[in-house]
């Protein structure tokens, strides 16, 4: 597997809301108020933008496997 996608499991977010919550699990309004408003800089605003455009597409059953192996 891509390790980005293992990072969208494994990686937390660090703040707000939904602090502690892994990035895969982030809900999409969450994901799109940071795609109108920006993404932050470096490794979290990647993974971030990744994120939302698997949920945008339709695509988070891909993220299964992965989900499992937690």
């Amino acid at each position: 597997m891509s390790e980005p996608l293992h990072l969208l499991v494994e990686t937390k977010m660090p703040y707000g809301k939904y602090k502690g919550t892994p990035i895969a699990d982030l809900p999409g309004n969450y994901l799109n108020w940071f795609a109108r408003e920006g993404f932050p800089a470096g490794q979290l605003g990647r993974l971030l933008a990744l994120m939302h455009e698997i949920d945008h597409n339709g695509l988070t059953d891909l993220l299964a496997p992965l989900r499992r192996g937690r």
